[in-house]
């Protein structure tokens, strides 16, 4: 049993089609983790643009 998410409307779901749209899904997977974290800079950058932080 994987998490999918749905190409049409984006609604995550363990079935192999959307119970929304009955569109097809895709299994996601989390990003690779990583001590360097290449994309850190910009995730504060929008955190600090957007007041979150």
């Amino acid at each position: 049993m994987k998490m999918r998410k749905c190409n049409s409307c984006n609604i995550y779901t363990i079935k192999n089609s959307c119970p929304t749209c009955d569109g097809e899904t895709n299994v996601v997977y989390p990003p690779k983790y990583s001590i360097e974290d290449k994309y850190g800079k910009y995730r504060r950058k929008l955190k600090e643009e957007t007041h979150k932080l």
